[in-house]
C-alpha cells in the first residue's frame, strides 16, 4: 500500500511512475525489454545502443517475405528500391524504438497484445516516404487488413486491381495515415521541433526527448484526477490503520 501511495505522489508531481519513456511493446517479435543491441543490421544500426529489437530481427527486417510476417512488398509487381529503403526503415522503427510509450495501446489481435497509435511523424519523413514511392503500386490503402493470404504471403484480393501509388494515396497525409490502421499521424512539425517522431537520424535518438515531451503533456492534463485519486486514496488508507 506505501508503495502504492508513493507511487502516486510520484505522478502527482510529474514524474513517471511506470518508465514509459523506456519500454517494448508486447507485441510478436519486441523483446520484454530494451538494452544494447550492438548487432543491428544496416538500417536498423541507429537504434544499437538501446532496441527493442534482436540482432536477428533486424536482418530479418530487410529481407523480402522474412519471417517477421511474411509480407510481401511486391505484390503489385517490384517494388523501387528507393520506397522499400522507407519500408525498412519502418520497420526498424517500429520493432526496435524504446521510446512509444505515450502511444502504445491494446490491441486485440492475434499476433499482438499491444500496438501504436497516432505516432506523430516529423513531416519530412512522412513527406519524403510518399515522394519515394509515388511511381510504384498498390493494391489497397490499409495494409494491416484484407490480404489473401491463402498462399501462406498477401497477395491483392479477389476483385481489387493494382494502381499507381498516388491514385491510391493522393498526399503523403493519406498514406501515413492510412497504411498501417492510424499507427501514425501526419504532422506539419518538423526535426527541428522537437515534438515529433523521426524514422530516419543518426546518433543520439531524439526520439525519447519527444516521447517526454508527450508524456508530461498528458500528464500536466491528467493532474487533478491523479491528485484526487491521491487524497482519497490516502484517506481511506490511514482510517483503516488508525
Amino acid at each position: 500500500m506505501l508503495l502504492f501511495l508513493g507511487c502516486l505522489l510520484t505522478l502527482s508531481s510529474g514524474a513517471l511512475c511506470l518508465d514509459q519513456l523506456n519500454m517494448c511493446m508486447n507485441a510478436k517479435h519486441h523483446k520484454v525489454e530494451p538494452g544494447p543491441e550492438g548487432a543491428l543490421h544496416r538500417q536498423c544500426a541507429p537504434w544499437r545502443e538501446n532496441a527493442c529489437c534482436t540482432a536477428n530481427t533486424s536482418e530479418e527486417a530487410h529481407n523480402d517475405n522474412s519471417y517477421l510476417y511474411y509480407f510481401n512488398w511486391n505484390h503489385c509487381g517490384a517494388m523501387s528500391s528507393k520506397c522499400k529503403q522507407h519500408f525498412i526503415q519502418d520497420t526498424c522503427f517500429y520493432e526496435c524504438s524504446p521510446h512509444l510509450g505515450p502511444w502504445i495501446q491494446s490491441a486485440d489481435e492475434n499476433w499482438r497484445k499491444e500496438r501504436i497509435l497516432n505516432v506523430p511523424l516529423c513531416k519530412e519523413d512522412c513527406e519524403q516516404w510518399w515522394e519515394d514511392c509515388k511511381d510504384d503500386f498498390t493494391c489497397k490503402t490499409n495494409w494491416h487488413k484484407g490480404w489473401d493470404w491463402s498462399s501462406g504471403t498477401n497477395k491483392c484480393p479477389a476483385g481489387s486491381q493494382c494502381r499507381k501509388w498516388t491514385d491510391v494515396y493522393p498526399t503523403p497525409k493519406s498514406m501515413c495515415e492510412q497504411i498501417w490502421s492510424n499507427s501514425y499521424l501526419y504532422t506539419t512539425l518538423t526535426k527541428d521541433s522537437g515534438r515529433c517522431m523521426q524514422l530516419w537520424f543518426t546518433g543520439s535518438n531524439p526520439n525519447k526527448k519527444v516521447a517526454e515531451y508527450y508524456l508530461n503533456t498528458a500528464q500536466r492534463g491528467q493532474s487533478f484526477p491523479v491528485t484526487t485519486l491521491l487524497f482519497l486514496t490516502a484517506t481511506s488508507f490511514f482510517a483503516t490503520i488508525f
